[in-house]
């Protein structure tokens, strides 16, 4: 990681930007992926299978023996962990459902909202070097409890053509029983385009890589909703002299595993606390498996200390993190100056990963300054929301002189014309 002392808060505005990894030609890569799908449906996407997988299929379905066969080769251990998560994500999403409210907003016009759920989402899950079934739990929960009709699920297969088991055993444990073996840009084709095995999708949701985040990106300008712009994972920590180094360390890590354009970030007011986590860092990546992901993540990331925790919740908001943890004294009242985060975990023992599979919250969230504007997945992401007025003859009566002089200053007469025709008459 690189050390950053104090440094100018009109340098901050470098300091926040992302690595850039993608290749010079993405756009012209995906947008032919898109074409071919388009274009020829299943048949593409047998062809990408074997161009990019290295898997030649009869079928992009999951079967039913394959399902079955899941369920036996998953440990006790894992299902009850899966059952935990499970239902912590269910109590907090289930927390979220909106409340039908009547107004009256005059005396005889009454307005109302209807939350009706998305007829056919789909569901991106990773599986390429971490087989995200934790995505399936926080995509899925929600997606069930909104009561989308249709759901679809696309996951890359392993090289010989299957999908991983604790997958298809989540698919199972929430209903979910159309899975298709069918990954990256492709995949998102087949839910924007739909084939002859995969429906057209009205929404797309899930994170993926690069060549999946500008295939959600470039569908979405032709007309496809998508759950929000994302990229690769990034934590950012605010920590002072109170904060445990070795804490600290692994949460940094533990996104840093993630990918090698993913970013973590250190701010700190305490130079012995930073050189303290750069070294527990040096010594907990040696046990980790992902090692060599993990070091070309480090070598986009930053330690940066600042003169006070105000600058460093300052610096945070402009950052936009995905995550963002608070590992200091008072950390509380700290979070209430947040403005621009993603997903926030307060205190030493609120660990990044507790907010990935198990605490509750949604992990899919907005990334590169995103959240910003954006809110991570929720139950209402997966809901759209109608709105309703039943007016009377006396309520059009008293809001009628409005509305007919405020059309009649725009211009449009026939507007005016609407509410007249109905006043004038007894």
């Amino acid at each position: 990681m690189e050390l950053i002392n104090y440094p100018e808060k009109q340098d901050w505005y470098d300091l926040v930007s992302r690595p850039s990894l993608g290749t010079a030609d993405l756009d012209e890569v995906v947008n032919s992926i898109l074409a071919k799908v388009k274009t020829f449906g299943d048949q593409a996407l047998f062809e990408l299978l074997e161009k990019y997988d290295q898997v030649s299929l009869d079928s992009l379905s999951v079967s039913s023996s394959e399902f079955f066969d899941a369920k036996g080769e998953v440990s006790e251990e894992l299902k009850n962990a899966i059952q935990v998560a499970k239902g912590n994500i269910e109590k907090f999403h289930a927390a979220q459902r909106f409340s039908l409210q009547k107004i009256e907003t005059s005396p005889g016009v009454v307005c109302w909202q209807k939350q009706v759920p998305i007829q056919k989402v789909g569901l991106y899950i990773p599986g390429g070097s971490a087989p995200l079934f934790s995505t399936l739990l926080m995509l899925g929960i929600p997606a069930k409890l909104a009561g989308c009709p249709e759901i679809v699920v696309c996951t890359p297969p392993n090289k010989n053509g299957k999908i991983h088991p604790a997958t298809l055993y989540t698919a199972s444990l929430l209903g979910i029983k159309k899975v298709f073996k069918i990954g990256g840009a492709q995949a998102i084709a087949a839910m924007a385009y739909g084939t002859s095995s995969i429906s057209k999708m009205n929404k797309i949701f899930g994170p993926g890589n690069q060549f999946v985040t500008k295939a959600k990106e470039l569908v979405q300008t032709k007309g496809v909703a998508i759950d929000m712009p994302a990229g690769p994972s990034e934590v950012l920590v605010i920590a002072d002299e109170s904060a445990r180094p070795d804490f600290v360390a692994a949460d940094l890590l533990s996104q840093a595993e993630h990918g090698p354009d993913s970013q973590v970030i250190l701010l700190s007011t305490s130079k012995d606390l930073v050189a303290n986590v750069l070294n527990e860092i040096e010594k907990q990546l040696d046990a980790l498996p992902r090692m060599e992901v993990t070091q070309k993540a480090l070598q986009n990331s930053k330690a940066i200390l600042l003169k006070n925790l105000n600058d460093c919740i300052a610096f945070s908001n402009l950052y936009a993190p995905e995550h963002l943890i608070l590992a200091c004294e008072n950390p509380s009242n700290l979070a209430e100056a947040v403005t621009n985060a993603g997903s926030v975990f307060i205190g030493n023992y609120s660990c990044e990963s507790a907010g990935d599979y198990a605490s509750g919250t949604n992990h899919t969230l907005p990334t590169n300054g995103f959240a910003e504007s954006y809110s991570g997945v929720s139950l209402s992401s997966f809901t759209k929301y109608i709105s309703f007025q039943e007016i009377s003859k006396e309520g059009l009566d008293r809001i009628g002189n409005a509305i007919e002089v405020m059309a009649e200053a725009e211009g449009l007469q026939a507007h005016k014309n609407a509410v007249t025709i109905r006043t004038s008459k007894s």
